[in-house]
Parts: C-alpha cells; structure tokens; sequence
C-alpha cells in the first residue's frame, strides 16, 4: 500500500509537509514553515506529528521557506535521513534558513530588552540549527535524472519553473508496472523571461498538486509589467516614492530585470534610484548569476548579447543595516524594495511605515498574500494598518498586479494535469474557499478522483 498524509498545506497556503509511505519507507516531500496569521505561525514551536528519526528521505521541491523552514527543526528533532534538492535549491536552502534563524535569534534579543529581566521565548531555531541542518544535504538532484533510493524505490525531479532550482518530484514505487506518484511543489508561471517553463508531468496514478490559484487565471505578462512601468512613472511624476514589497528568492529579480528593461526602453528615467534593500535578495541574485542553464531563452539571449540582466544604472545593494535606515531620509524620487512580501516582518516594514501615508507615494504588491498578514489587509483596502506598533493611515496609491506571479492559474494548472492524467488527484497548498474550492470542482468534472484533505489526514493512493 502507498499512503500519504498531509502535514502541512492542507486547506492553506502555507507549511507544505507531505509523508508518504511505500515499501516499508517513510518520505517526506517539504517541511516547511507555518506563515500568516499569529495563531498559524504558533504551529511552528510544536513538536511534529510524527516521529522525525523515523524518515528516510525528504525530497526538497524548492528552498522557499513555507517549503523548506521547518528543516533545522526536523533534524533538532532526530532526522538522520537524506534531504535531496536540486543544486540551487541546495545554495538558496542554505541563505534561507540561515537568514530566517537570524531574524528569530534578533526577535528574541529584541523582547529580551522590553522584558526587564524576564526570560523571553527562544528562537524557533539558531543559526547554528540551520548550518547544522545544512549536513543532511545528500545527492544533488538533476533535472530528469532518476535517483534510485531503495530496491524498488526511485525518484526523478522536473523543472517546475516557480523558481530557481523548482522541482516537482515524480516517485515510482515497484518493479515492472510500477505505481508512478507525483508530487507537483509549485508550478510556474508560464511565459516569464527569467525562469524556464514548467515542465509537463509523466502519466500518473496519483497526483498531489498545488491549488494556490486554482480559482483565477492571471493577467498576461505583456500587461502586468505594462502596468508595473507605468506606476512606477506615476509615482515617480508626482514626486513619491514607490515601495515594493519582494519576496527575496525569484520575485526580487525579476522586478529588477523588467526595471531594468524600462529604463533600457526610455520608459522610466535613466538615471531611476532603485535600492535593492534586501541582505538576502542581494545573495540571491549573485546565486541566480551562477546557474545561467537554468534560466529562460530570453534571460540566456541577454546574457549571451553580454547584457546584465540586472544592469540598472543607478542599482544600490543596500546589505548595512546603517544603508537600509538612511533610505528613511528619502523622500520622493525613489524605487525601494524590500522584505517580506507579504510585509510581516523586514525591513518593508520601515520603508511602509514612513511612506504609506503620502499621497504621492506608491505600494506595488507583485506576489501572493496570505489571508492575516499586514498585505492582505492592504490590498484588502484597510484605511489603516498596524506597523511597527503604529496604527498609520493608508494615503498611498495601491497597485496589486498578480500577473507577476510564481504560480501557475488555474488554465495552466489544468494543463499540467492533463499531461499526468492520474486516476487519483490530491490538492493541497490552496485556500479551501478559494483555490481548491474552485479547482476540485473543474478536476471532478474531468472524472479524476480529487480529495482535498485535512490536516494530518491519511489518504490510500495506490
């Protein structure tokens, strides 16, 4: 029998953690952290509900941190198995967690202060946790290359084109007519120049499949970053200053790249100050510079015409702390972007709390928000949001353009699928009211049996 359970991303967007058990083997596909609302991000500091000593293997889809941030966790916790990911998964795994275990120690220090002597709550973890989490790291995982992990037990990881170094994992259990699983971590946006398309999925008895759009396509491409130019020129005109809240690892440069190709096509000024003021987004985009194989045509075109794909005139690194606060000084004129994405915590959080309330100022949101986070209730149209324990009116212009991103809408989901056509469809990673409501609907239709599981619950795939 081959049976997972779903520990994570169950009716959410968030925490992705599956176990799937086969051959007298015990796999994980993600361990990754809780994020959102307080209550959700509570589930971190609980114990897992298995027992981590007794997992063979994790198969690493990708190193964002609701994939991969309960890692060091999971070997405190007495994993000896095998992680495998891909080789920038692997690099970006590392800046990752290191960074999310410095927040949390910086967190800690900084109650500490306001306790007066009291003892405030570790961090979820140190960074010595991650570094010594990072020893786990096994076989590098090529594309299409197949990893035989037990007698009758391989895996075989495709390009899931969501970021650098995405992965979903197909799993075959058995000889001969083998019993073929396949895990689809997050499926790309098709069409973005930096990063490769997703690539279709083998025939498959079962598929457990991300569902964080499936209730709406995106806009085109050609128009999101229309729109992007032409809000940053908005704002830039009437003297604001534009923040845009970035997730560090793919969305940070691809904000850049098109910037970059504004100011190239004289639609944005030449001389455009951008601050890339993000220590962790600044490490990506050298990373992102060593993988050039695994970028789009358009994106090796460029770099093959010696074009810098990131090639601004007027980029600043801000990585000092120092750097990040006399951004505070600025006051029109500027493009800043920051993180987090969806604004819970960073240095975003700054740069918001001294824009927000200009009217001449503007907020670009290019990613997902989860429902509780401080960028939810923006784009959700609060009159007022709480920063940095200020309740500050919202004054500035708001854009929310989705066609930036990472994931798949639900056409496109539905493509992917149909080139598995499993018997058996499992959607997790959605909002049950909105994605996998949606999407459940349209797979039934199709005639695949499609579940949507709850948390912890335990589900016979084949």
């Amino acid at each position: 029998m081959i049976s997972l359970t779903c520990h994570g991303a169950a009716g959410e967007v968030t925490g992705s953690c599956h176990l799937l058990e086969c051959l007298g083997h015990r796999l994980l596909v993600d361990c990754g952290l809780f994020q959102g609302s307080t209550e959700l991000e509570r589930e971190n500091a609980l114990a897992f509900p298995f027992d981590p000593a007794s997992i063979d293997f994790l198969l690493l889809t990708h190193a964002h941190l609701d994939h991969c941030g309960r890692i060091p966790l999971l070997v405190r916790g007495g994993f000896r198995g095998e992680i495998i990911a891909t080789a920038p998964t692997r690099e970006l795994a590392r800046l990752v967690l290191t960074d999310a275990a410095s927040l949390q120690e910086e967190e800690s220090r900084t109650r500490a202060r306001y306790l007066h002597g009291g003892s405030p709550p570790p961090p979820l973890y140190t960074i010595a946790d991650a570094l010594h989490a990072m020893d786990s790291f096994g076989r590098r995982a090529d594309y299409d290359r197949t990893i035989e992990l037990a007698p009758g037990l391989s895996v075989r990881f495709i390009d899931a084109g969501h970021m650098l170094g995405s992965a979903s994992v197909v799993v075959e259990v058995g000889e001969g007519a083998a019993s073929r699983i396949v895990f689809s971590g997050d499926i790309g946006n098709p069409g973005r120049p930096l990063l490769r398309d997703a690539e279709p999925p083998p025939r498959a008895d079962a598929v457990v499949m991300e569902a964080t759009y499936g209730d709406r396509d995106h806009r085109s491409m050609a128009d999101s970053i229309t729109e992007l130019v032409g809000a940053v020129a908005d704002r830039i005109g009437h003297g604001g200053n534009v923040v845009i809240p970035t997730f560090a690892l793919e969305r940070a440069q691809e904000i850049l790249y098109h910037l970059a190709e504004g100011t190239r096509g004289g639609l944005l000024p030449r001389n455009l100050p951008v601050f890339l003021d993000s220590p962790m987004a600044i490490s990506a985009t050298e990373i992102f510079a060593r993988y050039p194989e695994h970028l789009g045509a358009a994106a090796r075109g460029r770099l093959a015409h010696g074009i810098d794909l990131f090639g601004l005139p007027t980029l600043h690194f801000t990585r000092d702390t120092t750097e990040s606060m006399a951004l505070n000084r600025i006051k029109g004129g500027a493009v800043i972007l920051a993180g987090s994405g969806m604004c819970t915590g960073g240095r975003v959080r700054h740069h918001l709390l001294r824009n927000i309330s200009r009217k001449e100022a503007g907020v670009i949101f290019v990613g997902y928000a989860a429902q509780g986070t401080p960028a939810r209730r923006i784009i959700d149209g609060a009159e007022t949001v709480r920063l940095l324990g200020e309740d500050v009116r919202v004054r500035a212009r708001i854009w929310t353009i989705n066609g930036f991103s990472a994931h798949a809408g639900q056409h496109d989901l539905l493509n992917w699928l149909a080139s598995a056509a499993p018997g058996k469809v499992v959607l997790v990673h959605g909002e049950r009211q909105r994605g996998l409501s949606a999407l459940s609907a349209r797979v039934g239709s199709l005639g695949m049996d499609c579940v949507v599981p709850e948390q912890g619950q335990t589900i016979t795939l084949a």
